[in-house]
């Protein structure tokens, strides 16, 4: 990539992301591990934890305030950086409480870099070149976590680094990555000038009905499955670890792919497969009694997750380009007012029938199936005005 490209809206976004990466992927790879051998977690203590890191999604449309002070580009710098502490200080906390409160730290910056990266990529990149560039970014986003995940292996299978230091260094590079992107790059123009406030139409309703779906599936994907792994299949940090590194090697070649294919067949037809596919997923995350096919299923989900760009794109393509910022922070809270009843109420169900869990997981990807049918990506924009 060179210099000019670096120095582009697209190489601050592949930073960005590279970031958030291996931030929330270190994170992601040792919390299970962590929680259960350092904090003493159960199924109802993770149910909690993840309620509680699902808070600041909650509260993402606060976003548009913040705007009113910062500049798009500046607030996901701040974010990046609170991501990074937040992460880098986990480790010295090895209790419950002190879990739960770093997590809160680290999700507040990750989810308000979320609501912006997601409004800065559909403001600069255009409608024809938006699922490429997405999917490109997944890509770099994968190669970035399959590293982390990579070090991770490597530390803890040949040095048994500790928690405390594996946390430190993750937190660490993220910070002075942050630091060269506030260094390194100029602020960004951008065409449309944004509403500054929160914002709620009739003609987005499926795309907001759907992100709600979305946030309830996911979250059971994202606290349970991991869970699973660990709790009843006894994988330890380096199996997790290694698991997480293939997932992301199949990423790095097939997210840009998935890019192209929403450009050749639609948004609806690519949210159809994801949904369909998701459906089976879950019900054999249900009766799953193979810890390799258990394995096979996360890949396999992650797969379909890459399809998700297609909801984003779908959106770009009804929106009006003033409504972006805006809802990309009322967005986000929509798809996390499920997210944080859900891992605390279902952490408990988990104590008594795991299969329930994923069946309920299934059902809300069926409700999702069904809701695909309605996208209609090309409607004339002059039909979509009305509010």
């Amino acid at each position: 990539m060179s210099l000019v490209t670096m120095r582009s809206p697209f190489g601050f976004l592949a930073i960005a992301t590279s970031i958030m990466a291996i931030t929330f992927a270190g994170w992601m790879a040792l919390l299970n591990n962590f929680a259960i051998e350092a904090a003493q977690f159960t199924g109802a203590h993770m149910g909690m934890l993840q309620s509680l890191r699902e808070i600041p999604g909650l509260l993402a449309f606060t976003a548009v305030f913040v705007l009113l002070v910062l500049k798009e580009q500046t607030f996901a710098l701040v974010s990046l950086c609170l991501l990074s502490i937040g992460v880098a200080v986990t480790g010295l906390f090895p209790s419950i409480y002190g879990l739960y409160a770093t997590t809160v730290l680290m999700s507040i910056g990750f989810h308000y870099f979320e609501t912006i990266n997601q409004s800065l990529s559909l403001q600069w990149f255009s409608k024809d070149e938006a699922p490429q560039q997405l999917g490109r970014l997944m890509s770099i986003k994968s190669l970035a976590s399959l590293l982390t995940y990579a070090a991770i292996w490597l530390s803890v299978t040949f040095f048994s680094t500790d928690y405390q230091w594996l946390y430190l260094s993750i937190g660490g590079v993220g910070l002075l990555l942050t630091i060269y992107l506030i260094i390194a790059f100029p602020a960004f123009t951008i065409s449309s000038t944004q509403h500054k406030k929160i914002i709620l139409r009739k003609k987005y309703s499926l795309y907001y009905i759907l992100l709600f779906f979305s946030g309830a599936r996911r979250q059971i994907f994202m606290v349970f499955a991991g869970f699973l792994m660990v709790e009843k299949f006894g994988f330890d940090v380096a199996q997790i670890t290694a698991l997480y590194m293939v997932n992301h090697l199949i990423n790095i070649f097939v997210a840009p792919k998935i890019g192209k294919m929403i450009n050749k067949v639609g948004e609806q037809k690519t949210l159809t497969i994801e949904y369909a596919g998701l459906v089976l997923v879950f019900i054999g995350y249900a009766v799953v009694d193979s810890a390799m096919f258990a394995a096979a299923l996360y890949l396999i989900d992650h797969l379909f997750f890459a399809m998700a760009i297609a909801l984003k794109t779908y959106f770009q393509k009804i929106a009006d380009p003033e409504d972006i910022a805006a809802t990309a922070s009322v967005s986000f809270t929509i798809n996390h007012i499920a997210a944080v009843v859900i891992p605390a109420a279902f952490g408990v169900v988990w104590l008594y029938d795991q299969a329930l869990v994923f069946y309920f997981g299934a059902g809300l990807a069926a409700c999702s199936l069904l809701l695909s049918q309605f996208v209609t990506p090309h409607l004339d924009k002059l039909s979509l005005r009305s509010s």
